[in-house]
């Protein structure tokens, strides 16, 4: 019996995205031929595997419209099926490089603006074409599985559930919502009635994913749904080709943060540098502290120790997070920046677990990352944002080599326990088949 066919809404397979490779991850035991993705032409890059999914529908033009004066400035998006294949057809559909100077402008002063005066919420609105819908009527799932990141998707996928009437299956990856209400003018308004917005879009689903079992406890109580964790599984025999295999540290030790930088993260990692120096000195060691990001945060200039490194392909990741002495997973401790990461769990943990190098998480106690870690003692912690107490906590690292091999020890049972492919892909298609049943169960009747 095949697989049901699932539409997949607001989330593209890459290698570049903790969302892309979370999704990859999950369904990587799907057959490529039963999957189709419908997405906003900014989410789509050169960086997509045509082996997990050719089919896609790029939301441009015809489905997303900007209001007065943003439509003037906005890129025009083809609208339309693509198949990833066919890369010379799509030279003039997909934008994969799109303008640093334009997404600054944007993300640094227009969107903070309209969200100041409260027009951010209805800044854009997505809609149902007639070529949109005739796709999906000819791909004809049997399940919708939907993410939603803004009001504007929140809408947009409770107009498909309207249109084309299927199980769906709702996957919450951060708490964005709790962001609602923070900031500018109406804030309260556009509090409630998003939120009221997102109550009917998860009561409409079948089955509700979160990303943590810490956000499924906390939405439980928020939204009185129940939902169950799935997280970015591992492939342990890809991750076990270059895994250390010893906790040895480098003649100049390696300190290392990859992934994004920006809301949430920025803050912690100067503070790691600040604590790095401070055991440099103390020690007379010559501990580098390696950011792997996209962009170099403005402040790296002001400190001997800290090295920018840009992103590489994700097949060489095994490698680099092996070579550390030392894997980071930080976040901030702002107000702000706890509400949007609370729940939320990097895509990256269970890849550094499986990579045989220590890991220290930096983060506020009451965060979904912390509470893990804690549990099952993964990690080394460090909950207080002070430079003092996370300097003793690396020098305690640096010092003791049987502390290291402490942790990477438990780190490499729970990424076997809890996240192998294997075990995780099988759980995570036995719910979709099972969603995918009440539809069988409904046209019989």
């Amino acid at each position: 019996m095949p697989l049901p066919k699932v539409l997949i809404l607001n989330q593209p397979f890459n290698t570049n995205t903790g969302g892309g490779i979370t999704l990859s991850n999950l369904f990587a035991k799907w057959d490529g031929d039963r999957l189709a993705v419908a997405c906003s032409g900014y989410l789509l890059t050169e960086d997509m595997d045509p082996m997990l999914c050719n089919t896609y529908y790029q939301l441009g033009s015809e489905e997303r419209k900007w209001i007065f004066p943003l439509n003037v400035f906005s890129r025009n998006y083809y609208s339309g099926s693509i198949k990833i294949t066919e890369s010379v057809e799509n030279k003039n559909k997909v934008v994969v490089r799109k303008s640093k100077l334009r997404e600054k402008l944007v993300m640094n002063y227009v969107l903070p603006f309209l969200e100041y005066i409260g027009f951010d919420y209805f800044k854009a609105k997505s809609k149902l074409s007639y070529q949109f819908c005739k796709w999906l009527d000819d791909f004809d799932p049997d399940v919708l599985y939907m993410q939603a990141s803004s009001r504007e998707s929140i809408l947009f996928c409770t107009e498909i559930i309207k249109y084309k009437r299927r199980p769906m299956i709702f996957h919450m990856m951060d708490d964005w919502p709790a962001l609602i209400g923070v900031r500018g003018l109406l804030s309260k308004f556009w509090e409630r009635k998003i939120n009221k917005e997102f109550q009917f879009l998860i009561e409409q689903a079948t089955l509700r994913m979160s990303i943590s079992d810490y956000m499924a406890q906390a939405y439980y109580e928020r939204y009185g749904q129940k939902f169950v964790t799935f997280h970015n599984p591992i492939d342990l025999e890809f991750w076990k080709r270059s895994q250390r295999d010893s906790c040895e540290l480098n003649l100049s030790p390696v300190v290392m943060y990859a992934g994004r930088i920006g809301l949430g993260i920025d803050e912690s990692l100067k503070t790691i540098a600040e604590a790095l120096e401070m055991v440099n000195v103390e020690l007379g060691t010559s501990v580098k502290f390696v950011i792997q990001a996209q962009e170099s945060p403005t402040w790296v200039k002001n400190f001997k120790n800290v090295e920018h490194r840009c992103f590489v392909a994700y097949e060489e990741l095994p490698k680099i997070f092996a070579q550390a002495d030392i894997l980071l997973l930080p976040y901030d401790f702002s107000k702000e920046s706890l509400s949007y990461i609370k729940y939320s769990m990097p895509t990256k943990a269970p890849e550094y677990m499986a990579s045989g190098t220590p890991i220290l998480v930096f983060a506020p106690l009451d965060t979904a990352l912390v509470q893990y870690a804690k549990e099952y003692k993964w990690a080394a912690l460090v909950t207080e944002n002070k430079v003092t107490t996370l300097a003793k906590c690396f020098k305690e690292l640096l010092l003791h080599q049987s502390v290291r091999e402490k942790i990477t020890q438990t780190a490499k049972k729970i990424a076997e326990n809890r996240h192998e492919v294997n075990q995780v892909t099988r759980n995570f298609q036995q719910a979709i088949l099972k969603v995918a049943a009440n539809k069988m169960k409904a046209e019989v009747q």
